[in-house]
């Protein structure tokens, strides 16, 4: 099955409005004490992260306004170092980084449904 950039690019905002969702009315602290909060968010990175790496370079070259590599590098850390995640940097990752790509997201999809 083939996925194309757009695609990818959905699941990228879809996945960062669900982490997004999943903290609104939560403190910090309950992903200390909240299991399947913190395992839902990190999921949401992943898909995130997984749906970056597979846009194409060409493309990336063009939206120089989205952190390629610090988006994948998110998601491997949270892959391959998954039992030593800075729970601090997951939830201010969550709360200050998230609605910033959204936005840009948002409007590059909408860009792409102009044209």
């Amino acid at each position: 099955m083939f996925i194309d950039d757009k695609a990818r690019l959905h699941h990228m905002l879809n996945a960062a409005r669900e982490a997004v969702e999943f903290v609104e009315n939560k403190s910090r602290s309950e992903i200390d004490t909240n299991k399947m909060l913190t395992l839902a968010i990190c999921r949401c990175f992943e898909i995130i992260g997984e749906a970056a790496s597979r846009i194409t370079k060409e493309r990336q070259r063009e939206l120089t306004q989205i952190p390629w590599s610090t988006v994948i590098s998110m998601r491997n850390r949270i892959i391959h170092d998954y039992f030593n995640i800075d729970l601090d940097i997951l939830w201010d990752t969550t709360t200050q980084n998230l609605p910033q790509l959204i936005a840009e997201l948002e409007t590059i999809i909408a860009a792409d449904c102009e044209e």
